[in-house]
């Protein structure tokens, strides 16, 4: 499987297992009336035995002929004729992990409606503060969930539930807590960390020979999960960035060589900033963790700054929080969820901007933006919204037939059922040598590459 966007993957890598864990046969017919039978008008059911390709790229033969470059299937998402849990006995806990994302409400919401209304599911809790609100000493109650509470919760920002970092290693602790519950059905809403717990809390559930199913929710505003065509949050996210970014513009444009600066998300892949370049033609500087620069020297981003700013008068620089960290000192500390804290490459940019114009003997006046929280609290665009209600109904309808150690996505414009090991197998990143990047490339008209090697 090849993205152009992301990161290519190399050539005679093992073949992917898409094979989705199941608890048992699934042998209780669905109180959902569908239909088996295409081109009668009904909605139909799908099959466990539907399956898509994993790319859309070919290859081509010495016959001439063009045969798929990867034949590896991906189950198809949807409702199933037959079921593997009794809706009556039911017991359905959601929650919600890592940093607030667009459209975490959304999901939740959806989640509930498929659960009430097409299952008749009726014992749905709200966890509180993510893998925390799982654990013993947890101080946070659970929320009792039904339509009328998520009524109208989409159009708000953030998660009803709080969401929170850390917890998901204690996964005996976990399972222990959903056994004193009688939860059957765990729906995780987070990233890399919050599927990792996800993935390990399964294998628990596993070995202890327990019937609850673990359906996970990739909620990334980043875009960096393997295998993921988008994670839901990212187009908002991006549309939140561009009215930044233009201001940034008109700043920079209305003082005497001035420099807008503006970072956002993204610790190792660049999307946002990538995309955000594409949406708001200003940028004429966009970095990213994946293509590395060098500061000083005849080809380090300050010298091409201030050719720019003697071309034009004025400049706009939009920074991913992952770029450049080999130019900065390692902080040498985590965060809750493992990950490495890194130090803020917006102000040290802003400082040595400053530091090397005022050595050069040229004035310029640096505007710096960071507009993340903003971002990430920001409700779901319309695009988002119609992808977070079909995600979690797909995940209750892979819930319902009895998957487990699994998540919904979508692949190539379809919505799929994938093991949470693939998706957390390794990271997605921009491709510099896609069409995604060359297309940034020709809309800054920055180099290729800013390295002096």
């Amino acid at each position: 499987m090849r993205s152009d966007d992301s990161v290519a993957f190399v050539e005679g890598v093992p073949k992917v297992d898409y094979t989705v864990q199941r608890l048992g046969e699934a042998k209780i017919p669905s109180p959902i009336v569908m239909s088996d039978v295409y081109g009668d008008g009904i909605a139909n059911y799908v099959s466990d035995d539907e399956r898509i390709l994993c790319s859309l790229d070919s290859k081509k033969l010495d016959d001439g002929r063009y045969v798929p470059a990867c034949t590896d299937v991906v189950e198809l998402a949807g409702p199933r004729r037959m079921i593997y849990f009794n809706p009556i006995h039911v017991h359905a806990a959601i929650c919600t992990c890592g940093g607030i994302c667009p459209g975490l409400n959304n999901v939740i919401r959806a989640i509930v409606r498929c659960l009430w209304y097409r299952y008749g599911v009726r014992q749905i809790s709200g966890i509180q503060y993510g893998y925390q609100g799982l654990l013993p000493t947890s101080k946070y109650p659970v929320i009792k969930l039904d339509p009328d509470i998520v009524d109208d919760i989409q159009e708000k920002g953030g998660t009803i539930l709080g969401s929170a970092r850390g917890g998901g290693k204690q996964t005996a602790d976990i399972v222990d807590t959903l056994e004193r519950m009688n939860v059957n059905m765990l729906f995780t809403i987070g990233g890399d960390g919050t599927l990792r717990g996800a993935s390990a809390i399964a294998k628990e559930i596993e070995s202890r020979g327990l019937k609850i199913s673990v359906v996970g929710i990739p909620k990334t505003i980043d875009n960096d999960l393997s295998f993921i065509q988008t994670s839901f949050g990212f187009d908002t996210a991006v549309s939140m960035a561009v009215p930044v970014v233009r201001g940034a513009h008109i700043e920079a444009r209305n003082s005497i060589n001035g420099v807008g600066l503006v970072k956002v998300m993204g610790r190792e892949s660049g999307f946002i900033a990538a995309k955000t370049s594409l949406a708001q033609s200003d940028v004429n500087f966009c970095l990213i963790p994946e293509n590395p620069f060098d500061l000083r020297g005849r080809n380090g981003l300050l010298t091409h700054l201030k050719k720019r700013l003697q071309d034009r008068g004025h400049a706009v620089i939009l920074v991913a929080e992952g770029a450049g960290q080999d130019l900065l000192p390692k902080t040498g500390k985590t965060d809750a969820s493992g990950n490495v804290k890194y130090n803020d490459i917006g102000l040290f940019l802003k400082d040595e901007i400053t530091k090397y114009f005022k050595e050069d003997g040229m004035e310029v006046n640096v505007k710096y933006i960071d507009p993340s929280y903003i971002i990430r609290s920001a409700p779901a665009n319309s695009y988002d919204s119609i992808y977070c209600a079909r995600l979690g109904a797909h995940a209750v309808h892979a819930a319902m037939a009895g998957k487990t150690a699994v998540l919904t996505t979508m692949m190539n414009n379809r919505f799929v059922n994938m093991p949470i090991s693939v998706a957390i197998s390794s990271r997605n990143k921009v491709n510099t040598e896609s069409s995604l990047w060359r297309d940034v490339l020709e809309n800054t008209r920055q180099p290729d590459s800013m390295k002096n090697e």
